[in-house]
């Protein structure tokens, strides 16, 4: 059933994305419910504990523990979950491709509602709802003061010791500190966090989509109008159509690209591109990409490739895919020491693009209220992208479906 706000099919404004072409906006929405935030208690009666997956070593499954919370500090706050995606990157932590400091609670993608304040916070109140931010901004910075916030040092400092911006942590077992992945830790019931790392977002927002739009969506969409910067009757190639992929093609779609082509290897996932916008299907099981690719964009190639999957010979078949003078956009998680083969004279001679994109290269604080008003107005799928919900406890289940492919993308709910 259509949602009253995509059948008004409410104007957006032109500042939101440039160049979009209704006729690839009117992807369908079904019935928005207005989300039950969850209830409010004051400090003074809340739990010092809660349950969270705490990760402790790697190719072992995470571990739901009892862990103590301490109340936030200066310039921080407690959030009680309501969602968090459950997304491929936490996984490479899990593997022990991108190591992490452990114990540590996993999850960056979630949303919920703000429970208490520390001192100093300016920007929210109990009772706002918000949505993880994890690319912490310090604001001073190079990168901060030129609008390019997702490669903020403390960040990357953040990430590896797993603690918060100012070296410390919240959680903990007994005499054993706990850390934080991404300083918002989202596995779990309550987080502490800057208030830089989470952002207020209406009320109305059901707050399982919301979880998606901080990450899967801002990443995917954000690659191709930001990254790549397609315009209206480009093409676009993506290839894989995961969580983040999905996004990716109807970031194009956003664009007015066309065609849109999807690349995969499983047919129930190139099945689901089709609602996102996707033009054509190339199975990379029965035929060879590139060469489809060229094919359907009269022997030239893509204007721009978008590689979704973290595969290095997925990359190179990106970089291949492309016309000359086009863009290719890495957006998948590899292994910090994978490398890809890149013919380097194509790059030269034929002035190819190859670029990365982390976070969809973005303003997390400008694009994700941006993507929220998409989605409101019936003009962003996030619907069809929540394929399944899972308790905390099923939290290793639900990541076995995610790498069976058998997911686009699923959420932890929370009581």
């Amino acid at each position: 059933m259509e949602s009253p706000a995509a059948s008004a099919r409410a104007p957006v404004q032109p500042a939101l994305f440039s160049g979009m072409k209704e006729e690839h906006t009117s992807i369908s929405v079904r019935k928005q419910e207005k989300p039950t935030a969850a209830p409010f208690r004051p400090a003074s009666e809340k739990e010092s504990s809660m349950k969270a997956a705490v990760f402790y070593e790697p190719n072992k499954p995470l571990v739901i523990e009892e862990v103590e919370v301490d109340p936030p500090k200066e310039g921080e706050i407690l959030v009680k979950m309501a969602a968090a995606g459950v997304c491929h990157s936490d996984h490479h932590a899990m593997t022990g491709e991108m190591p992490i400091a452990s114990p540590v609670i996993l999850g960056h993608e979630g949303a919920g509602v703000v429970e208490e304040v520390g001192p100093g916070v300016t920007s929210l109140q109990p009772g706002d709802h918000v949505a993880s931010v994890w690319r912490y901004a310090c604001g001073t910075c190079e990168y901060c003061l030129i609008a390019r916030p997702q490669l903020c040092p403390t960040s990357a400092r953040m990430r590896s010791n797993a603690t918060l911006s100012d070296g410390t942590k919240r959680f903990r077992m007994g005499n054993t500190e706990v850390g934080h992945h991404l300083g918002v830790s989202t596995f779990s019931e309550y987080s502490v966090m800057s208030e830089k790392s989470a952002l207020k977002i209406r009320d109305d927002m059901p707050l399982d989509k919301a979880a998606v739009v901080s990450c899967a969506v801002i990443t995917g969409v954000g690659a191709v109008v930001n990254a790549a910067k397609a315009r209206p009757g480009e093409s676009v190639a993506v290839f894989g159509a995961g969580g983040i992929g999905l996004n990716a093609v109807q970031g194009a779609a956003l664009a007015g690209a066309d065609p849109i082509i999807a690349v995969d290897v499983f047919q129930n996932k190139l099945d689901m591109a089709k609602k996102f916008g996707a033009t054509h299907l190339v199975n990379a099981s029965d035929e060879d990409p590139v060469a489809r690719i060229r094919e359907l964009t009269g022997g030239q190639g893509a204007h721009h490739a978008i590689e979704a999957i973290g595969n290095t010979d997925v990359a190179t078949q990106c970089f291949n895919a492309i016309r000359p003078g086009g863009t290719a956009v890495m957006i998948g998680i590899t292994s910090p020491k994978a490398a890809a083969a890149i013919p380097t004279l194509d790059l030269v001679t034929q002035e190819k693009k190859l670029v990365g994109s982390l976070y969809g290269s973005s303003v997390p604080r400008h694009m994700v209220p941006r993507l929220i008003e998409l989605y409101m107005a019936g003009k962003l799928n996030l619907d069809d992208l929540l394929t399944r919900s899972y308790p905390l406890d099923r939290i290793n289940e639900a990541y076995e479906a995610l790498i069976a492919g058998e997911v686009a993308r699923s959420v932890i709910a929370y009581d």
